[in-house]
């Protein structure tokens, strides 16, 4: 019933945040007559809040049209090399008649980043993707709103989403690395396990970056409430039937809507301080920091809702049984063993500053990958960095984004054209194209050192 509710005042206040878009243009046109009238800016810039504030915020696009490899600006298309119900696998081909950058990216390694299902869309790693692509070829796990997915496709479990996982590193091949930011560390990890344990190939590298890993290390007010509900509560209080406005009417999920207003909860004060920062911006004709504000919101309100059955097993599961670290968890009767892990090399990144996943949390996989050489595996902790901060922003540019590359690039460099995936295959001349490279170089010793943790 509360679904219905909020649609039925989304719908109601839509007129109105139409209205407030056309009167803030209206104080503001240069040509209109009233936006030489007194106080015409603060008008201008109240009813744009407001329009903001209220209206529907629908998924945004990743808009990477072009990325620069050594120097050179190549351009980059995205494809869907395999559509599954709820989660399309993306690619961003690169694409340039410039010799020497084709030669370039011929030479670089794949890296399939396995986004969050967890209420934002994949487009959140935006910057991610951006960044990777000058030196990778890049593919993300887009997953769909479930409200967009009949009931007939059936329902999505957690062990469904590690099916999908393991598909798409197959399709990849054993030369794909595999980079999994937050909630999906536990999902991949157990997909890459699973593999290992059936004698499969396993990505060249793991990059897990600010995720559970082992939720009883250092708490955080999400886990917290995660571990303190009942999985029953969980059941009966988040959970609600897709209205019949929607293709998915019927599906039971966990509504964008009700994730969303927890996402704010967790800091109401920074975010009513943002608004009216964004208020004053448009007064004082900043328009620079207003298109910030606005760019990170059109994505930050931008939610989905996520299949009924996969969130309450990862409630069950991750937070309130910790099967993975506890050595119980079983996918389709086969028991996920990380310790047969044997030929990827691991990176482990946390946040200094993280509030979603606590500090620990991800570095406990490397106490479980028993099958992994000392000399294979790393942590990096990012100094003054949140969960954001970790994959987006400067400091995932400037510091942490030049040690995943070093890693992988030690690590998870293609070694022959043979070893590349069919699918990955491209038209030489014109896109990337797969070629001998030269072996990776050493990693700098001021990036990793094999043990410790490392910060910056």
């Amino acid at each position: 019933m509360l679904y219905q509710i909020y649609e039925t005042q989304r719908s109601l206040m839509a007129p109105f945040s139409e209205f407030s878009s056309a009167a803030a243009k209206l104080y503001n046109h240069p040509l209109s007559p009233f936006a030489q009238s007194p106080m015409a800016q603060r008008v201008s810039a109240g009813f744009d809040l407001m329009h903001r504030l209220a209206k529907d915020y629908e998924k945004p696009q990743f808009n990477i049209r072009g990325v620069i490899v050594s120097g050179t600006e190549v351009a980059v298309q995205e494809q869907v090399p395999i559509q599954k119900a709820f989660c399309q696998l993306r690619r961003f081909k690169r694409f340039t008649d410039n010799a020497a950058a084709l030669e370039e990216m011929k030479s670089q390694p794949t890296v399939l980043v396995v986004a969050p299902l967890s209420g934002h869309h994949a487009t959140l790693l935006r910057d991610t993707v951006r960044v990777l692509l000058q030196d990778h070829k890049v593919l993300i796990t887009d997953w769909t709103d479930a409200r967009t997915v009949p009931v007939g496709a059936g329902p999505f479990h957690l062990n469904d989403y590690i099916a999908y996982i393991q598909e798409f590193i197959r399709y990849l091949g054993p030369e794909v690395n595999v980079i999994s930011v937050c909630q999906p560390t536990v999902p991949v990890f157990a997909a890459v396990s699973l593999l290992a344990s059936a004698g499969e190939p396993t990505p060249r590298t793991l990059t897990m970056m600010g995720g559970p890993i082992d939720a009883r290390k250092s708490p955080t007010a999400v886990n917290n409430l995660a571990m303190n509900k009942s999985y029953e509560w969980f059941e009966n209080n988040v959970i609600y039937k897709v209205p019949s406005n929607f293709v998915g009417a019927g599906r039971q999920v966990y509504p964008g809507f009700l994730q969303h207003t927890g996402f704010v909860a967790m800091n109401p004060d920074r975010h009513l301080s943002s608004h009216y920062d964004y208020f004053l911006d448009l007064i004082r004709g900043d328009g620079e920091s207003a298109d910030s504000h606005r760019e990170f919101y059109d994505e930050y309100n931008a939610v989905l809702d996520m299949p009924a059955e996969y969130y309450l097993d990862t409630i069950k599961t991750v937070f309130q049984e910790f099967s993975l670290v506890n050595g119980t968890w079983e996918v389709n009767g086969a028991l996920v063993q990380p310790a047969d892990i044997t030929g990827s090399a691991l990176l482990t990144i946390e946040g200094e500053l993280d509030d979603i996943s606590g500090a620990g949390q991800t570095q406990a996989a490397h106490a479980l990958c028993t099958g992994i050489p000392a000399e294979r595996k790393f942590h990096y902790d990012a100094i003054g960095a949140g969960h954001y901060g970790i994959f987006a922003g400067r400091r995932w540019r400037e510091k942490i984004y030049p040690e995943v590359r070093d890693f992988i690039r030690r690590f998870g460099a293609p070694s022959s054209a043979a070893d590349f995936a069919p699918g990955l295959t491209l038209t030489e001349g014109l896109a990337e194209a797969d070629a001998p490279v030269p072996p990776p170089a050493p990693m700098p010793r001021r990036a990793h050192n094999p043990g410790p943790r490392r910060q910056g």
